[in-house]
């Protein structure tokens, strides 16, 4: 926060205004009660999703140091959960978690950040959030899941949407490959991300 502090003061000083800046402790106390809306301008017709995530260091050395000098073990992570619009690339829903929280856990809180009336297209995702949770989420939201089966994916049950669309995609890749599942599903936008 004495950084952002900082920067801000700096940016205010370059535009010539003359405005104070919060200290970091008023900004300390006031992102936990901040709700960030972000602005969206939309794109034409339904929301063809991307998903991802990455891992962030917080504290702690670097991985050069860490490795070179065997810088101590207490080194935090957190993981940033992004899904953005494949047509605009402007961020649709995001989570911050601890970098003890997977991946495939984090996919219906993303598209619950989606209002229910904004119509989905697809949701594009690798292979981590190839679970029944996700393909649940998805379906719920009449989406079409482009996430690649694992190499040793069985079909599962067809007792639900989810998992009928996960059986397609199976038999799919099976039949035409992976590379060119990926090319004929668009699987490839996901590196947007």
């Amino acid at each position: 926060m004495r950084q952002t502090t900082g920067f801000v003061e700096s940016l205010l000083r370059l535009v010539g205004v003359d405005w104070t800046v919060p200290g970091f402790s008023t900004l300390s106390r006031r992102q936990k009660t901040l709700n960030v809306r972000l602005p969206y301008r939309g794109s034409t017709g339904p929301l063809n999703l991307l998903i991802d995530s990455t891992g962030i260091k917080s504290e702690g050395e670097g991985e050069w140091n860490a490795r070179k000098h065997g810088g101590p073990k207490r080194r935090i992570w957190r993981k940033i959960h992004l899904g953005i619009d494949a047509e605009t690339l402007e961020v649709r829903a995001v989570e911050i978690t601890g970098s003890n929280i997977g991946d495939a856990p984090m996919l219906p809180e993303l598209l619950e950040q989606i209002p229910p009336n904004q119509e989905i297209g697809s949701v594009t995702a690798d292979g981590a959030y190839d679970t029944r949770k996700c393909h649940e989420a998805i379906a719920a939201r009449h989406a079409d899941a482009v996430i690649p089966p694992r190499k040793n994916a069985k079909p599962w049950k067809p007792t639900s949407a989810g998992a009928i669309a996960r059986n397609e995609a199976v038999r799919a890749s099976r039949y035409l490959g992976r590379a060119l599942w990926r090319k004929l599903t668009g699987y490839h936008r996901r590196s947007c991300v």
